[in-house]
């Protein structure tokens, strides 16, 4: 039997995935994508905060137009999907390193209910692609007079 060397990281699982997945599964739950397939397709970066009144997703989608993104919303579900073509002009065989991925991707996030539809706005601004969330009347806070 011959001895492999193992190397942290190369054993298929990232640490940084395993934390995605953590945050994905507990705030702003990530719906829509298969686990399975979500591992061999593309992802873009996302970062989610609150801001005042407001929940904020950025996504990284560089090298794209936004004629090539989607964003719906469903049921509570915001879908932000499209597809990233790869450079015809260079051939497979012309390569000495490719990390850049290309394709289809799809996330998707279950939103807080009672949102005003009309509220979200969404701009796309040097690869990143901004998406305000108006929080609902009810979630924000209120300021009580004490009499």
């Amino acid at each position: 039997m011959n001895a492999i060397k193992w190397i942290p990281g190369n054993d298929g699982t990232n640490f940084n995935n395993v934390i995605n997945r953590f945050f994905d599964d507990s705030f702003f739950s990530s719906n829509g994508v298969d686990h399975d397939i979500s591992l061999r397709s593309w992802n873009p970066k996302v970062d989610i905060y609150e801001k005042d009144d407001k929940f904020v997703i950025n996504a990284e989608l560089p090298g794209m137009n936004k004629k090539d993104i989607e964003i719906d919303l469903k049921d509570r579900v915001l879908t932000i999907k499209g597809e990233r073509s790869h450079e015809n002009e260079i051939k497979e065989d012309d390569y000495y390193h490719n990390e850049r991925s290309y394709g289809k991707f799809q996330r998707a996030f279950t939103l807080p209910a009672n949102l005003d539809p009309e509220k979200i706005k969404a701009d796309f601004k040097d690869g990143i692609l901004k998406i305000e969330i108006q929080k609902p009347e009810d979630e924000k806070p209120r300021q009580i007079t004490i009499h």
